[in-house]
């Protein structure tokens, strides 16, 4: 089971990644551009993810991934800390919706936050 505190430490160890308290939660962002929230009393995670992949997601684990009401018009996934697998399956995601926000230079200098050869985690 992964950890509120687990998502901090793995988002702030990638690179340009800022914490920011918004909406009475802590965000995270990359060059401004955010890529991680921390809701629900910090029990969930909502991350950046490709409207088609999300929808995948949600049907394929409903017991992991959700849509919440107010971001099914944005490419954003919920996703309850409490389901994930393990600590690669944490890092998959977080490190995929820091990819998302990341500018294209600092994606360039760090090639091994680069998206697997078959495409997005």
């Amino acid at each position: 089971m992964s950890t509120s505190d687990e998502v901090r430490a793995l988002a702030l160890s990638l690179p340009g990644t800022t914490e920011k308290e918004a909406w009475s939660m802590p965000t995270f962002r990359v060059a401004g551009k955010m890529f991680l929230t921390l809701p629900e009393n910090e029990t969930s995670m909502a991350v950046r993810c490709p409207k088609l992949e999300r929808d995948e997601l949600v049907l394929a684990e409903p017991g992991k991934f959700w849509i919440a009401d107010h971001e099914a018009a944005f490419a954003w996934v919920r996703v309850r800390l409490a389901a994930l697998d393990d600590a690669d399956e944490l890092r998959a995601i977080v490190v995929d919706s820091w990819r998302q926000a990341a500018p294209p230079k600092l994606l360039g200098a760090h090639p091994e936050l680069a998206a697997p050869a078959d495409g997005p985690q």
